[in-house]
Parts: structure tokens; C-alpha cells; sequence
């Protein structure tokens, strides 16, 4: 009867079936209200702080504000908390309002979470706390509340320890609210002992919690817990199903262990033409070091037909990126003249650049190209290689 009630009165006050009639409204949300239903009471307790269907009457208000936000109705607990603030049909009492702003705050209200951030940054109501005033402000930003200059001044004043356990406060209160971003984040934190004591247990709690909603990041991070056996039993079957899920979803990284796993046979049967699907849209994303697994592949006809026009494709792209082993078998491929024309040029330029990474066997690489070439084929290789590192240092 109530819901029917309250029902009625909104398409009197949004004009749903009805012409609009504030008196008619307010005549239903007062009998759904006298029932009970908080919401009704909100509603009321809105018609009268602004007059509308009655006449404006604040203490009339607050009276059905507070029995609202008696029964957890977030919005009625922030505007009771403005009376309070205010003084409109309350005696003005900064701790009172403190009090309905954090109740309000702590179901996810962000004006509410607002408003006690600035109270615990000036000490009205509460006992001045910059920790906990900065928490809550970053709150309320997260949800499109602008308070970007409370947060600078706050920052200005607090120590970097303090806006370290603001910030961590944070992440732990959006995890407890069911946010995936925020639980992957403390699942890292409790990974890397950043900020709490490292805990892989309760880092796999809270990266569960994040990978069951979705989120790929948490899902890949999940894989190499069971991968590696960290805060739970080692377990490639179950690494597999994560890094499938966040793989499916296009993280990089897990297509590429995805890839490694299946050449392996760790956690499923070996099966090449599978690993290399998955290392191929790894690849395909620029991921350098896959776009080399790629070339290899290719190279040794692993899970692909061999194709060594292919292979140096792929190669190619690695070693562009500035990856090493790309780079001393990019070589190889231009002083053998597999899938291109020999170039011995290209081949010391490239060797010389995967030495220039730390790349020991690319050494052995130039001894044998260079024992090909003249000293002027020598000094344009040399030349083409410092060209390569000076353009793209400038691009880093």
C-alpha cells in the first residue's frame, strides 16, 4: 500500500498521467510516509524545505528528514546534516552534522563525503585530521565531485607519509565498496608491501575479488599467483583460466603467457598452433618481445608453416622497438639472406646494436659477419648504427 502510495505521489509531482500538482504529491508521500517508507519521507521533508504542495516549514522538514535517514536514506542524512550545519529547524550543531554527513558518506554519498572532508580539514564537528580529510575529499573526486583545491591545500600541509595513508585508506574503503579498479589496487599494495605489510594471502583475496568482476588486470595478476604459487598453491590449471579471461579481454601480457604456456604444456597439452594464436595478438598489440616469439615461430615453423619472408617481418618489427634478441637475429637473417637479399651492412648494424643492449652472443655475430666485409662496409655499419641509437634515444 505504501509503494502504491508513494507511486502515486510522483506522477503528481513529475506529471506522469496527471497534470502536475504539488498538493497532491505531497497529500500521498505523507500517507506512504506515515507508514514508513523513507523514501516518501525524503520527498516530504523536500516539499517542505522548499515550499512545495506546503507551506515551507524547516522543522517540519528535519522531522521528516531524520526519520528518513533513520532508516539509512543517504540523501535525507546529508540534508540533515546541512540543517545542522545551517541551523534550519535545528539548533546549528557542527558535531551533529558530522555525524549524519559520515553515515551518508559511508554508503557512498559523494556530496556527503565531500562536506565531512572539509569538516575533518578545518576541525568543525570533528577533531581536526588531515589523513582523513584528504580520504575523503579523494572520495568524492573519484565520483566527479570538483574539490581540487581542498586536496592541494591539503597536500601542501600534509607530511608524504600522511598522504600515503590517505590514499591507501582510499583504495581500502572503494575495495570494501565492491570497486574492481580499487580492489585490484589494494591487492597490489598487499603484493608489493606498499603501504601495508606484504601479504600474498590477502593479496589473492582482494585480486579475486577484482578478477570476479572483470577486471583484466586482476585477472592477469591472479595467473601469475597461481603460476608461481604465491598466497596459493601452484596451480597452472587455474593460471590458464585467468590468464584466458584477461587474455580474451586483450591484456597484452596475458596472451603472451598464455602463449609461453601452451608452447610449454604447463597447465594444458603443448599445442603450438594455439600458442602462437595467442602470441600473434600479443604481437599484433606491439608487444616486442611476442612480435620476436612471432619471428621465431615462423623461423622454425612452430605452430605456423616455416616462412622465413615471415620470420623476417616479424623480427623486423621487434627489433625496431629496440629489442635485443629481434635485433642479433634480424642480423642473422641479412647475413644468411633467409627471407632477404644478404646484406652484411645491416647485419653488423643490427649485431652491433644488440651488443650495444648487452647482448653477449651478438659478438660472436659480428666476428663472423665482419670477417665478410670490407673496412669502409665496417665503418657505414658503424655510422648506420649510431644514427639508429641517436634517433631513437630523441623518440624515448
Amino acid at each position: 500500500m505504501a509503494e502504491a502510495q508513494y507511486n502515486l505521489g510522483l506522477t503528481y509531482e513529475y506529471g506522469k498521467g496527471f497534470p502536475i500538482n504539488y498538493s497532491e504529491a505531497a497529500k500521498w508521500y505523507r500517507k506512504a510516509s506515515e507508514q514508513g517508507l523513507e523514501d516518501a519521507q525524503h520527498n516530504l521533508g523536500n516539499f517542505y524545505e522548499n515550499g512545495k504542495g506546503v507551506t515551507r516549514d524547516y522543522t517540519e522538514a528535519a522531522k521528516w528528514y531524520r526519520k528518513a535517514a533513520e532508516h539509512g536514506q543517504a540523501s535525507s542524512q546529508h540534508n540533515l546534516g546541512n540543517f545542522y550545519v545551517n541551523g534550519k529547524g535545528v539548533t546549528k550543531d557542527y558535531t551533529e552534522a558530522a555525524n549524519w554527513y559520515r553515515k551518508a558518506a559511508e554508503r557512498g554519498l559523494a556530496e556527503s563525503q565531500n562536506d565531512l572532508g572539509l569538516m575533518y580539514a578545518t576541525g568543525k564537528g570533528v577533531a581536526e585530521d588531515d589523513v582523513l580529510a584528504y580520504m575523503w575529499l579523494d572520495l568524492a573526486s573519484a565520483k566527479g565531485i570538483e574539490n581540487d583545491e581542498a586536496k592541494l591545500f591539503l597536500i601542501k600541509r600534509m607530511s608524504l607519509k600522511q598522504n600515503r595513508e590517505a590514499r591507501k585508506l582510499s583504495r581500502e574503503w572503494l575495495a570494501r565498496q565492491g570497486r574492481a579498479k580499487s580492489q585490484f589496487a589494494l591487492g597490489l599494495s598487499y603484493c608489493n608491501g606498499r603501504g601495508v605489510p606484504q601479504d600474498y594471502v590477502e593479496a589473492v583475496y582482494w585480486l579475486l575479488k577484482a578478477a570476479e568482476q572483470g577486471n583484466a588486470r586482476a585477472q592477469f595478476t591472479l595467473g601469475v599467483f597461481y603460476a608461481n604459487g604465491n598466497g596459493v598453491p601452484q596451480d597452472y590449471t587455474e593460471a590458464i583460466k585467468w590468464y584466458r579471461k584477461a587474455a580474451e579481454q586483450g591484456d597484452v601480457e596475458a596472451q603472451s603467457n598464455l602463449g609461453v604456456m601452451y608452447f610449454s604444456g604447463n597447465g594444458v597439452p603443448k599445442d603450438y598452433t594455439e600458442a602462437v594464436k595467442w602470441i600473434r595478438k600479443a604481437a599484433e598489440q606491439g608487444n616486442a618481445r611476442n612480435q620476436f616469439n612471432l619471428g621465431v615461430s615462423y623461423a622454425y615453423g612452430n605452430g605456423v608453416p616455416k616462412d622465413y619472408v615471415e620470420a623476417f617481418k616479424w623480427y623486423s618489427k621487434a627489433a625496431e622497438q629496440g629489442d635485443a634478441k629481434g635485433q642479433r637475429f634480424l642480423a642473422t637473417m641479412y647475413y644468411l639472406g633467409s627471407g632477404v637479399s644478404v646484406d652484411y651492412v645491416a647485419a653488423y648494424m643490427w649485431c652491433n646494436l644488440a651488443l650495444a643492449q648487452g647482448d653477449e652472443d651478438a659478438k660472436i655475430g659480428i666476428d663472423e659477419i665482419s670477417a665478410e666485409m670490407t673496412e669502409e662496409q665496417i665503418a657505414e655499419a658503424q655510422n648506420l648504427s649510431r644514427e639508429w641509437m641517436a634517433k631513437h634515444s630523441e623518440r624515448q
